[in-house]
């Protein structure tokens, strides 16, 4: 019987569909002002303003908070000579946001949380002082970089410092990021030389002593010379599969290119190298602001960029101001790049539309995007694509990447997975954070199959997936579905022996 009832699951249960062609993510869509804007719109600057919105960063605080944020730039964008960045926090997951403060004296600046406590490090104006603020209370409140101790990390003197919401990450006991100044002149892009900075994990990050900096790696046309190496820019701290730290950065190319990234070498805190011949690789979206991270239960890089493909190319336009398509892409290691799905796009108006430098967080099997999006609003639009209207948040599933089974997002297959199940078994509307594994909407005996199938991935089971089942303590509200779970144990047991 139970070998029967084993045949009857395996037949009648339907199978995991993976991950196969980049498809249109079924986006949330924002109705503003008569016109349907994609996403949740956080907030909104129109083109009359003069202050158009940059810099958009997003981090989730340990309460489980959304902060995002973003600069004004533009001939209005600053204020006393200064930068000006807005900070807004989300309760609902990014349904609605509401104002948690403004911040003069920061532009280009990213958010990040480390020890509990929320971080923004960025300029003090375009091409001004290196900064970082701490917040204790979630965002409401900053400490002010008034000295070397207190947040002001270097000083610009003939030179200034740029950098965007690029990544920070731990490694080797240390926090790193990516920065650049303007010391090589001739303009831009050519003009960014790429350093890293990082200072141990546990040391006062407002007290500049703490921070190492590496060397200053200027460009050069000649690196590309059948195309254009024009500039870098807004360079990325990443660990790659050697577990060396590297620093990947956007390139600007000339119209008509492949989009182009490059990978820095960082040997340690004080030196940072680079090879031309080695080090550029192709990338989807490389000549605009990319972040990348790494997804342990994935085993992959992800980014989210805007691309150049085939249905937005032009031969004559640079890739850099082509950003009317935004999509999630994968890596497995970061020189090889896979685009997995559009998140969302409009090829209406490639000069007036785009959604750019997002910054992102995972969350769950899920990753989080602020956006800085230009589009219709009713009131004449964005000024062009670059110059943005909009600060907008999306929510896109990257589950097709992670191993089924695997509810909770840790790279593991494990009782963890199971409990999870158990508080949502028959639960309708579920997701694979609710452990829908097959994507039926309902949590049943179809996902418990998945979790019985892929048992132990990632790790190595202090017990088997029968005793566990008998050690859950799970609740299942169907009556008889006790019995019914305890056969398709069995079932599945015997069925993973006969392989």
């Amino acid at each position: 019987m139970i070998r029967s009832l084993c045949r009857l699951l395996t037949a009648a249960l339907p199978a995991v569909v993976l991950f196969g062609q980049p498809a249109l993510s079924q986006a949330q869509t924002t109705l503003f002002n008569g016109v349907t804007v994609p996403g949740v719109v956080i907030t909104h600057s129109p083109k009359s303003s003069g202050k158009y919105i940059g810099s958009p960063s997003i981090a989730i605080l340990p309460d489980g908070s959304y902060v995002a944020s973003h600069d004004f730039f533009g001939p209005n964008g600053g204020q006393d000579g200064l930068g000006l960045t807005q900070v807004f926090r989300s309760t609902d997951q990014g349904q609605t946001w509401s104002l948690a403060s403004s911040i003069v004296g920061q532009t280009w600046a990213g958010l990040f949380v480390h020890h509990d406590d929320l971080y923004i490090l960025g300029a003090s104006k375009g091409y001004g002082n290196l900064v970082i603020q701490k917040s204790t209370d979630g965002g409401y409140t900053w400490t002010t970089p008034s000295d070397a101790a207190s947040g002001l990390l270097r000083a610009a003197g003939t030179y200034g410092y740029h950098t965007a919401t690029v990544p920070v990450v731990i490694h080797n006991g240390r926090i790193w990021r990516a920065y650049e100044d303007n010391g090589s002149g001739g303009g831009w892009p050519y003009h960014f030389r790429a350093y890293t900075m990082s200072a141990p994990i546990d040391s006062d990050l407002l007290d500049a002593s703490n921070w190492a900096h590496t060397n200053y790696l200027p460009t050069s046309t000649s690196w590309l010379p059948d195309s254009g190496f024009n500039g870098w820019l807004e360079g990325n701290a990443v660990v790659d599969r050697d577990g060396n730290m590297v620093n990947v950065l956007r390139v600007d190319v000339d119209g008509g290119d492949p989009e182009k990234a490059a990978i820095v070498s960082v040997a340690n805190p004080y030196y940072a190298s680079f090879d031309p011949v080695t080090s550029i690789i192709d990338m989807p979206g490389g000549a605009k602001k990319f972040t990348i991270r790494y997804s342990p239960a994935a085993d992959k890089y992800l980014t989210v960029a805007s691309i150049v493909n085939e249905d937005n190319y032009s031969a004559t336009r640079l890739p850099g101001q082509i950003r009317n398509i935004m999509a999630m892409m994968s890596s497995d290691d970061l020189t090889s790049w896979t685009v997995e799905q559009i998140i969302v796009q409009d090829l209406s108006d490639v000069t007036k539309i785009g959604f750019q430098y997002m910054d992102w967080q995972f969350d769950g099997s899920d990753i989080v995007i602020a956006s800085r999006t230009a589009y219709p609003d009713g009131l004449g639009g964005a000024n062009n694509y670059h110059d943005a209207n909009f600060l907008t948040f999306h929510r896109v599933s990257y589950s097709d990447l992670l191993t089924p089974g695997d509810a909770n997002a840790d790279g593991k297959v494990n009782l963890a997975d199971l409990q999870i199940l158990g508080d949502n078994w028959l639960s309708g509307g579920a997701d694979w954070d609710l452990a829908d594994f097959n994507g039926d909407g309902v949590v049943n005996l179809a996902d418990l199959q998945i979790i019985g199938d892929n048992w132990g991935f990632g790790t190595t089971p202090d017990v088997s997936f029968d005793q566990a089942m008998q050690q859950s303590g799970l609740t299942l509200p169907e009556p008889g579905a006790l019995s019914l779970l305890a056969m398709a144990v069995s079932g599945l047991i015997l069925r993973r022996k006969r392989h």
